[in-house]
């Protein structure tokens, strides 16, 4: 397991679970909300998943056995709960607006522009794929999961995830092209 949290497996009752707990939030908790987000298309609700993901791995912290990395374990949770909100009666499509932020410390002006607006793009692009092809680009290319362990997050077979990500950089390309010659 090359998380630092490696001792999770080693946990046992009476540990400071709160403790861990807020470490989980403050080393996973954007991977968490991001992933909850780009399958589910509403930031409400991927902040409400958040929560219900961090509830969950508290509850059954002393279950983690370390067959996975702590990042897989957790976003396997998410996404299992993010499915489960999409199949549930309350799903309801809404309009999608979000924002990114930029990463750069102190870039030109015109530089963070022509970023926020590339970012915004292709996240905008990505958002628009099917779920299993969106699923596994995020996973891959923001995560930078193997695809290994991809597979086993989504229950599929890794030559399952390897034509998943052909054919969404394929369908990205696609819809890339076609944005191009809107403009």
């Amino acid at each position: 397991m090359s998380d630092q949290m490696e001792y999770l497996k080693f946990l046992a009752h009476g540990y400071d679970r709160d403790g861990i707990l807020c470490d989980l939030m403050d080393k996973f908790g954007e991977d968490v909300w991001n992933f909850a987000f780009f399958i589910t298309r509403r930031a409400d609700v991927a902040d409400d998943l958040s929560q219900e993901v961090f509830l969950a791995a508290y509850n059954s912290m002393y279950t983690f056995r370390g067959e996975c990395s702590v990042k897989s374990w957790l976003l396997t949770i998410t996404r299992n709960m993010s499915i489960h909100y999409l199949k549930s009666a309350f799903f309801r499509k809404v309009t999608l607006t979000n924002h990114f932020v930029s990463k750069y410390s102190s870039p030109p002006a015109e530089q963070v522009l022509f970023t926020r607006l590339e970012n915004q793009k292709l996240w905008d692009t990505v958002i628009q794929l099917p779920r299993k092809y969106r699923e596994v680009l995020i996973l891959d290319y923001h995560y930078g999961l193997k695809h290994k362990e991809i597979a086993k997050l989504i229950s599929v077979s890794e030559g399952t995830v390897k034509s998943r990500v052909h054919r969404a950089k394929k369908k990205m390309n696609e819809l890339l092209a076609r944005q191009n010659e809107e403009v």
